[in-house]
């Protein structure tokens, strides 16, 4: 009997590395059912079914392992057999949950990966708080409000990092597309699941105090995100549309420049819009495109004046911050007795306040007001042309009578904003002499200009992106502007003028630079590129820059 004994521990019959490998995998593939059962269960699939696959398969899969009598074919078998159930069940609950819900995929994987940092930094780093000023704590994990939270903190964080200050969600078919719009431009992301966004946008328009039930009629509210101690404050905008409910989350931002001198106007432009302090009445226009920064222009003109010693009023359909010590008056169509927005200017003259601001003078009962109000008061108006000499043309024709319109007439201003090179990655190069006589830039003064870094790479060929502007090449923006003060000489040459062709030839006699000129000054300063002047100058849209060389 000892011998017997002796040949089972010493023979090499039952081995006892192979054993525990079988127990191991055997018995530890208890845990996969149980999964199996409880994950079923949780998404409504037929638990019952799938816990009896795959418990089935592994029952199997492990008695046949034990009946083939060469080990590692029996083990390769059990993998193979049990993986397929499990793989199986895999596929078929990936089907039934939202895409961020899935499991065993590229970015499930990626974040098991990452570990448990990434998970803990909602908490850390992000603060939600409603439109009632209520901090939203983290919701219970795999609930819907903790995967719109989840899906809501990944798009706001990535979109502060990037700069961006508006985001753009728009319905397709199959997703939606997200823009981030980046120092004036449009940045395209990668599109968005529309489970995902569904739960994206239930939480946001909870926080922002909307109807979440409405997803045909435009909705507006705000909310506040509180990152690294920092408030940040956001308008939410949803709207229906026929592919879905689209959304638009704005950063609010506050008007912070209060001097001429933080404008970027030229020494001789702030020199000539400096003069305006000191006039008593008149007009001066303020003209741009949209989103070419001509809010915080009228802004800052009015801040130039002391508001103490002068009456200061605006009328304005949408005001974009808050004037200290000036009566800003919104216009409201359903106004007690005021029909129109020149009544309403019309009643705001009859207080006699000394300097009187017009954000949108786009119709002739408002213009006339104005240019009336001209005769006693100093008035900005505000209108929307591309350009000065347009801007002046559409004045003229506003109020309907040419010498009445530039009798009052102080000056105007034109403005663009174009994007600034990133100071860490731009590169610098020689451009070639057909370039420059393109562009009409002297061959001395442009020896080297400068355009957008391209991508650098590590030693092991990955990309290295600037960590200053995000790849994008640019860093914030600037301001560009053709500025002209009017005197009387230029105002009887205006008069006398028989086309818009000769008001632009007095113009250019009185030293007007054009936006072009004032523009390729920022680039022959290594400020901007010439892609990104031709790109905002450009007056056809679908033309494409020109390729710097």
């Amino acid at each position: 009997m000892p011998d017997i004994l002796a040949a089972i521990v010493y023979g090499g019959y039952v081995s006892p590395i192979k054993f525990a490998v079988f127990l191991i995998l055997y018995f530890g593939w208890l845990f996969i059912i149980n999964w199996v059962h409880k994950d079923a269960e949780a998404i409504g699939t037929k638990y019952t079914f799938w816990t009896g696959v795959v418990f089935g398969v592994w029952a199997a899969a492990g008695l046949i392992w034990l009946l083939i009598p060469i080990f590692a074919i029996g083990l390769a078998f059990y993998i193979i057999a049990t993986g397929a159930a499990t793989i199986s069940y895999v596929m078929h609950r990936n089907a039934a949950v939202p895409e961020f819900q899935r499991v065993l995929t590229a970015d499930h994987i990626k974040d098991m990966l990452l570990g448990s940092l990434k998970k803990k930094e909602p908490v850390a780093a992000y603060v939600f708080i409603t439109a009632n000023n209520n901090e939203v704590s983290v919701p219970e994990a795999k609930t819907p409000d903790y995967f719109g939270y989840k899906a809501a903190y990944a798009l706001f964080d990535d979109a502060l990092y990037r700069r961006a200050y508006d985001v753009v969600c728009t319905p397709t078919p199959q997703n939606y597309d997200v823009a981030y719009y980046i120092d004036g431009t449009a940045m395209k992301q990668p599109a968005v699941a529309k489970d995902q966004m569904d739960y994206l946008l239930r939480f946001v328009k909870n926080l922002a105090n909307l109807d979440m039930e409405e997803k045909r009629k435009p909705q507006k509210g705000k909310f506040t995100i509180f990152k690294q101690g920092k408030r940040i404050d956001w308008e939410l905008m949803t709207a229906g549309s026929n592919a879905g409910e689209q959304m638009r989350a704005k950063l609010v931002t506050q008007q912070n420049i209060t001097k001429l001198s933080d404008l970027g106007l030229t020494a001789d432009q702030l020199e000539q819009l400096g003069t305006l302090r000191g006039i008593k009445k008149g007009v001066f226009i303020i003209s741009g495109p949209k989103n070419s920064g001509v809010t915080t222009t009228f802004y800052t003109l009015l801040r130039s004046h002391d508001a103490f010693l002068n009456g200061i009023t605006t009328l304005e359909r949408q005001p974009s911050g808050k004037l200290p010590n000036v009566t800003q008056n919104v216009y409201v169509l359903g106004d007690s007795g005021i029909t129109t927005y020149g009544r309403k200017l019309q009643s705001m003259v009859r207080m006699d306040p000394d300097i009187v601001g017009v954000a949108d003078c786009e119709d002739v009962e408002t213009a006339q007001i104005a240019c009336g109000a001209a005769e006693s008061k100093l008035v900005y108006v505000v209108i929307e042309e591309e350009n000065a000499l347009k801007a002046l043309a559409k004045w003229i024709k506003l109020v309907g009578d040419k010498n009445k319109a530039i009798e009052h007439l102080l000056g105007m201003c034109n403005q663009r904003l174009l994007r600034k090179l990133c100071e860490k990655c731009k590169q610098a190069y020689e451009p070639n002499s057909d370039l420059l006589h393109k562009f009409n830039i002297p061959a001395e003064r442009a020896k080297v200009l400068y355009r957008t870094g391209k991508v650098v790479y590590d030693k092991r060929g990955k990309p290295f992106p600037c960590e200053t502007c995000q790849e994008t090449g640019y860093f914030g923006r600037m301001c560009i502007f053709e500025t002209i003060m009017l005197n009387d000489h230029l105002r009887n040459a205006i008069k006398q003028a028989r086309s818009l062709s000769d008001v632009g030839t007095e113009l250019r006699r009185a030293k007007m630079l054009y936006l072009q000129e004032q523009g390729l000054l920022k680039v022959i300063a290594g400020i901007t590129s010439i892609n990104e002047t031709v790109r905002v100058l450009s007056k056809s849209k679908d033309q494409k820059p020109t390729a710097e060389q």
